[in-house]
């Protein structure tokens, strides 16, 4: 089984690029931080270099940049290529299957919640039957499923 899930933060904006198929990649280092703290009580972090294929890549350039913090969940792959020196590179990476906006930029670039993707709430508000009454709705201790 190989299954990967994180949450953490972009550490700069997400590179977008097209193949000569057209097919769109998005590249972004993830810096994830680890659940316990060092000798000297500070919190390391992993930085690991993801990538998301088609539309979704498109729609996570679009809308996460430096700062963002994501949930991504995917698998491990690795490759190896010939490096500019000649040399053998190896290389691990996290492709995803599937990007979270836990939150996302604004057109300053600073992370916003309201300019990423908003469902439509319209049809809530119709079937709602407290809507508009300005009523507040009792509720005892003997209601609650809990």
């Amino acid at each position: 089984m190989n299954n990967v899930q994180m949450i953490g933060r972009m550490t700069k904006d997400v590179e977008l690029k097209y193949t000569q198929n057209g097919n769109a990649v998005a590249t972004f280092t993830l810096a994830v931080n680890r659940p316990f703290r060092n000798h000297q009580g500070n919190q390391d972090a992993d930085f690991i270099r993801c990538q998301i294929w088609r539309k979704p890549a498109e729609n996570t350039a679009q809308y996460c940049g430096k700062g963002s913090q994501v949930g991504v969940t995917g698998r491990i792959q690795t490759r190896s290529f010939e490096g500019q020196d000649g040399k053998t590179v190896f290389m691990t990476e996290v492709v995803a299957d599937n990007v979270e906006f836990l939150d996302t930029r604004n057109q300053n670039g600073q992370g916003n919640q309201q300019h990423g993707y908003q469902p439509n709430n319209q049809n809530k508000q119709q079937n709602n039957p407290y809507q508009g009454q300005g009523v507040p709705v009792d509720v005892n201790d003997e209601d609650l499923p809990f």
